[in-house]
This record gives C-alpha cells, structure tokens and sequence, in this order.
C-alpha cells in the first residue's frame, strides 16, 4: 500500500462519540491509516440515531491515535462563520502538529437550516462557502506571520484580528467537490480535493478541472491531495450487507440531491422508495472482501492518495478485522 493512505470514517451519525473515537483507535490497530469525521447536526435518517459535535470528537481521536484526521466535511458558512472554524482547526494543528487537516464544504439544509437563516440555492452556497475559504486561508497566514487581518465580502465580515494560538504550519485545506466548476475553483484556491465514490469518468473530469485550476493558481496539481470518501457494504453474508445498506444508509440509494432537504424523518419517508437496485454503481455491496478490494484499488488507480472507508453496517469492528487482513495490505498505491 506504499504511497496510499487508507483511513477509516467515523460516522458520527451512526455511533455515540465514545464509540466513535474506540473504533477510530481501533481502525488504526488494523492498518487504517487515518480518520475523517462528518460535522452534522443531524443523522440522515432517524434510524443512524447520532449526531455529535465533530471538534469535540476530533480531539478524543487525536488523543487517541496517532494517524491524520480532520472533519470531512464541514460548512464555515451557515452554522459557523469562518473565523470560528478557523480557530477550531487551528487549535487541533497546534495540538497536534502535522496530522491534522481541514476539509471544507458548501453544506446541506439538513445541517445548517437549524440556526433558521435563509437557505440559498446552490450557486450562492459555493461562493458563500469559497469566499470562507479566502478568509480562513488569509486568517492561518497572517496568524502564522504575527499579523492581523480583516475581511468585508459579500457575505462575511471580519474585524481586524489574528489567530493567538496557531501551529507553525497551517493545516491543509481540502474541498469538497462533485462538480466541474467547483473542481476548478478548489485546485486554484485550496490545497487539496474531497470528493465521493462517482463513475471514473466523471472523478476523471474533475481531476482534470482541479489541475487546471492549480496551474491557474501557480500551484503544481500532482503534489495536491486528493482524497476520496468510499461508502461500502460488507458483512458476512450478501443478505446482510443488502439489509445493513437498506436500514442503516438508505441515503446511499437515493439518486437526487439531497442538499435542500430538511429533516431526518424527510429522509426516513424517502428511503421507503429505496430498492436494492438503486445502490448499483454507487455502493459495492458484498461478502467479498476481493469484490471490495477491488474497487477501491480501481480509484487508488485513477489517482487519489487518501481514501477514508465507511462501512454502513453496525458490524463495525468484524469489518475492521476482515479488511485489516484481506483488504489492505493487497492494495497498490
């Protein structure tokens, strides 16, 4: 696996945060090389059943563990301002130097409506979320260079102030990305790419729109993260990977954006229109532990160097035993 990092996603929507940062420490245990952790306020569905707070666990898992980690993704634009998410991550990079990583995103109502602003359609939501993106990566750099910095856009205003506890190197942003223009933007303004589990020749499209907007930026894409969230199934048997798919992550089979919907239990009457079908080129669901080796070698292939697995059953700590042997160590970087 030389040259691949493959990490293990807490899924905090499914798992009670002391459970959550065990099995994180015991991910590790088994050759998993690091950790990402979703920022939600709410599960998808009300059947997951969790939803803590992602910083809170990030710290217990940087207690805990000794690999990277970061929340994967979160949204410094409606819950948060962007200064707040700043000192959040920068205080974990000085807490922990080198490993920790921010990843960003546009967000989802599911999350961020709870605070009652208004909800903008997408096109508003990337630029809220980039011109975030500015203020962080302006507030680390100043920070780390003893000055203050402001900030008055068009969505966010800041005061003139500074980051007091900073590490000496910034974190590394990532963005989260499944569309063209968005890939563009994030290869010219971060440090990396997140992205999800997509047909190759779609991740394709926006590898190569992330290099264009790198070399736009002065900024050599091949040496840029690129880092992939995979949703899988696996359990002992065929029948009980389907069902832990069907019960536990419905949303994986729902094929609409889901970013305007609101409530949990929106989701739970959408997942009764759900079938097995529905989760083809989008979920590897198997008993296979080669079946799933597979596909994930298919996208270390195509180029990405960080993978975080998500296994959507409850049977968290067999599959961690299972790919530990099996899986990761015949995966080629």
């Amino acid at each position: 696996m030389s040259g691949l990092q493959v990490g293990y996603a807490a899924m905090l929507e499914q798992f009670a945060p002391s459970e959550a940062v065990a099995l994180s420490a015991y991910a590790e245990q088994h050759g998993f090389s690091g950790v990402m952790a979703a920022d939600h306020f709410q599960p998808w569905v009300p059947q997951q059943g969790q939803a803590s707070f992602v910083w809170n666990v990030l710290t217990a898992v940087g207690e805990r563990t000794r690999g990277d980690f970061g929340p994967g993704v979160t949204a410094p634009t409606f819950r948060w301002h962007p200064a707040m998410v700043a000192q959040a991550s920068a205080t974990l990079a000085a807490m922990y130097p080198g490993r920790h990583w921010l990843g960003l995103g546009s967000g989802e109502a599911l999350n961020e409506h709870v605070v009652g602003g208004y909800w903008p359609e997408a096109p508003e939501r990337i630029n809220r979320m980039f011109e975030a993106l500015e203020i962080i990566s302006k507030l680390f750099a100043n920070s780390i260079a003893g000055k203050d910095y402001k900030h008055s856009g068009q969505y966010f205003k800041l005061e003139s102030t500074r980051l007091w506890t900073m590490p000496e190197v910034a974190p590394e942003i990532m963005v989260a990305t499944s569309g063209p223009i968005t890939a563009r933007r994030t290869g010219r303004y971060a440090d990396g790419l997140i992205t999800v589990g997509a047909p190759l020749d779609k991740i394709q499209g926006l590898f190569d729109k992330f290099a264009q907007g790198a070399r736009e930026g002065g900024k050599n894409p091949a040496s840029m993260p690129k880092v992939l969230q995979l949703h899988l199934s696996w359990a002992p048997t065929d029948e009980e990977a389907l069902r832990n798919a069907m019960v536990e992550w419905p949303n994986g089979g729902m094929r609409f954006p889901k970013a305007d919907i609101r409530s949990p239990f929106e989701f739970e009457q959408m997942a009764k229109l759900v079938r097995a079908e529905d989760f083809e080129g989008r979920m590897v669901i198997s008993s296979d532990p080669d079946e799933h080796r597979a596909e994930i070698q298919r996208f270390a292939d195509l180029g990405f160097d960080r993978i975080y697995l998500h296994n959507v059953g409850r049977n968290q700590r067999e599959w961690i035993d299972v790919f530990g042997r099996d899986v990761l160590p015949k995966l080629k970087g």
